[in-house]
Order: structure tokens, then C-alpha cells, then sequence
């Protein structure tokens, strides 16, 4: 297929294999997080990791929205379809994250809950349309890719005077949580997780832009490179990494520039600061609390606000003890770490919910990684 196959070259893979082996500093180790869970699936399915060199490590990173979505805003969602009887209307990978008392919104519907599929914020709005009879809340999610478009639903329903519609928002900031990262005990402090570099998001930056992340550039000296989605994107962004760290750089640089530019989406970004405002802090899964790392409905359309028109009040709730998804999501470990991975914890049974979204460093590593594990435990250890 033209755009994708070009971007999916074994040869191409094989040479680009060889000159970051090539690049590496044998002397040193390199240490680079992919922050997005797409290039996370993408670092899986393709094998990318056996074509690095053993001293170059990637590190799984909190940029999966499903996985950093915390127990207690499913809990609201899970109260609002089985106690006031609306209509409640999300994405397909949030149906089976765990929440409290063994529940999901899955469990919830076979409990009799009016929970919904859709495909986009428009379809929970059309529900609407249909139902006047009854409230339809949307459970949007996500960062900066989604939340354009639930700003343009809120905004239609507010031209069509639509009164039984409400959105529970809970879009978070991809800027923010990187601050948050290495602004970390783990990253600043004690340098258990040692970062050189970011693969910065891709989707995300064709909304915000390059320019954003100029600021950890300067600020912490790490270099960012936006990268596409496919492998040889992926490949060809951790070369330019490995080059900047050997030179002594600190850069934004642009892999993906077929779709990225540095001002990004303008339109997009006016539609989202025309409905939405920074919330003074939110608790991500992982990361705890993060000061404005996500965003709220402005007072000019809190009436389509669900969090105001049911007067729900956040309950934050702790994960099972035993697994370590807040730990994988803040790169202090990786899925093999947790010992719910591949027991208790599959896809089918996810108990955490990096386990849930095939985004999630726990289901794309049980998707892709753990044959690999098997068939080569000492090359596994070495590149450690």
C-alpha cells in the first residue's frame, strides 16, 4: 500500500539497524522513553527492541489514555449508568478497564446499565438526538488527538439547544505529564530511571505542534524526536536520538514531518481553548496528581458538563496491590516485572490497565514479547 509499505521495508530496517550499531557509543549506555503508547505497540509488533544495540534501552512511557485513566473517574461513569439511569456512551478500550468492586463498564452493562460502544463523540451526540427522553453522558477520554473533537460536539450541542446531553471530562495533557516525569524523584533524584531522550508522541504533536516541547529541551537538556507510527519511523527517530545525545545536543527534532509542523492544528487548538480550561490538578494513573495536566469544561458550557449536572465528587482509589501498572507507566518497570503478568493478568482477565488497550506496554508485550522472552532469555537479560 503506497505511505505504508515504503514505512514498512525490512531492508531499510536492516540498514537503519546497523547505523544506530554503528552510532552507539560501545562506552556508554542510551536510555530513550517513548512517551506514546502507539509507538509502544509499534516497538512491539515490529520486533524494533532485537534491533537495537544491547546498550540502548527504550522505556515505556504514560502516553496510553486507557492506561493512565485512574480507577476512580470509571467508578463516576460505572455510578452514572447503574444509579441514574443515563444513557453513557464511550471508546471500545475503556468498556473493560478494571474499577472497583471487580466491576467495568462491561460488567456494569451485563448488570443491566445502558453503556454504549461508540466511534466518536458525534455518535454519543446523535444518541442524543434519539433519545430526548432520556440523559446521554459521553466519557471522553484521551489527550490532545480526542479532545478536538468532543470541544466540537459540546459546541453543536450547545447550537442545537440539545438539553439532555453532558460530556464527563477527562482529557488529559501530554506537555504536563512529561514535566511531571522528570520533575520525578525517579528521573531527578535518584536516577532510577535514567532518561537521555524522548520519542516524542505523533498524533498528539499534529494537534499541538513541535513547539511545546522545546521547553524540556532547554529546561532539562533532554532531546525530543517526533516520530510516525510505523517502524522504520520509529528506527530512524532513535538514530537521530542517539546522534544528538552523542554530540551533546538537546533538541526538538522532527521526524514526522509529513504530518507535523511546529505550530500544529491552529484551528484545533482555538476550538479546544474555546470550550476548554485547565483543571488545577488531576490524578493519572501511576503518576498521581499532576498540577494543570488536564482539562475541564468552561462555565460558558458547564451545562453540558456531567461532573456539574449530576454533582459527582472525585473519590480517588487506590490499584490492586499487586499490580505494577503505575510502576510500568512511570518507566520503573517493565511488564516482565509484575507477577500478575501472563498469570492472573491477561487480556482476557486484565487485573491493571496497561493490560486492557492494545496501546498498554503489558498487552502489547503479551501480544508480541513473550514468545521472545522465551526464545531468547539471555539476549532478553543482556539488553538490560
Amino acid at each position: 500500500m503506497k505511505y505504508i509499505d515504503e514505512f514498512r521495508d525490512g531492508e531499510v530496517a536492516r540498514a537503519l539497524s546497523h547505523r544506530i550499531a554503528a552510532a552507539v557509543d560501545p562506552a556508554r549506555r542510551y536510555h530513550f522513553m517513548e512517551f506514546c503508547g502507539g509507538h509502544t505497540h509499534a516497538i512491539s509488533r515490529y520486533g524494533i527492541a532485537e534491533l537495537l544495540p544491547a546498550n540502548l534501552r527504550m522505556i515505556h512511557g504514560p502516553g496510553c489514555p486507557v492506561c493512565v485513566l485512574p480507577i476512580g473517574r470509571i467508578d463516576q461513569a460505572i455510578a452514572l449508568a447503574l444509579e441514574r439511569g443515563v444513557i453513557l456512551c464511550t471508546y471500545g478500550d475503556v468498556m473493560r478497564v478494571p474499577a472497583s468492586e471487580s466491576l467495568s463498564l462491561m460488567r456494569a452493562k451485563a448488570r443491566g446499565a445502558d453503556i454504549r460502544m461508540v466511534y466518536s463523540a458525534a455518535d454519543a451526540l446523535k444518541l442524543a438526538r434519539e433519545h430526548a427522553e432520556r440523559e446521554v453522558v459521553f466519557l471522553a477520554i484521551g489527550f490532545e488527538t480526542t479532545t478536538p473533537p468532543t470541544a466540537l460536539v459540546i459546541r453543536q450541542a450547545q447550537a442545537e439547544g440539545i438539553t439532555n446531553f453532558s460530556v464527563l471530562c477527562n482529557h488529559v495533557l501530554t506537555p504536563s505529564a512529561i514535566t511531571h516525569i522528570l520533575e520525578s524523584p525517579e528521573v531527578r533524584q535518584y536516577g532510577t530511571v535514567p532518561i537521555d531522550g524522548f520519542v516524542g508522541p505523533a498524533h498528539v504533536s499534529i494537534v499541538i505542534g513541535a513547539q511545546p516541547y522545546e521547553h524540556f529541551a532547554e529546561e532539562y537538556r533532554k532531546p525530543v524526536v517526533i516520530a510516525g507510527f510505523e517502524p522504520l519511523d520509529v528506527m530512524q527517530a532513535i538514530w537521530m536520538l542517539v546522534r544528538q545525545v552523542n554530540e551533546g545536543r538537546a533538541e526538538v527534532e522532527n521526524e514526522f514531518s509529513r504530518a507535523v509542523t511546529r505550530e500544529g492544528n491552529l484551528a484545533a487548538q482555538a476550538i479546544v481553548q474555546q470550550v476548554f480550561e485547565l483543571r488545577s490538578s488531576f490524578e493519572w494513573r501511576g503518576l498521581g496528581e499532576v498540577p494543570y495536566s488536564a482539562l475541564k469544561i468552561r462555565p460558558a458550557y458547564e451545562r453540558f458538563d456531567a461532573e456539574k449536572r449530576f454533582g459527582l465528587v472525585y473519590q480517588s482509589v487506590p490499584d490492586h496491590k499487586q499490580c505494577e501498572c503505575g510502576a510500568i507507566l512511570r518507566g520503573v518497570k517493565r511488564p516482565t516485572d509484575c507477577k500478575l503478568f501472563g498469570t492472573a493478568c491477561t487480556p482476557e482477565t486484565p487485573m491493571g490497565s496497561c493490560m486492557v488497550s492494545s496501546e498498554g506496554a503489558c498487552a502489547a508485550h503479551w501480544t508480541y514479547g513473550r514468545f521472545r522472552d522465551r526464545a531468547q532469555p539471555h539476549a532478553a537479560r543482556a539488553a538490560e
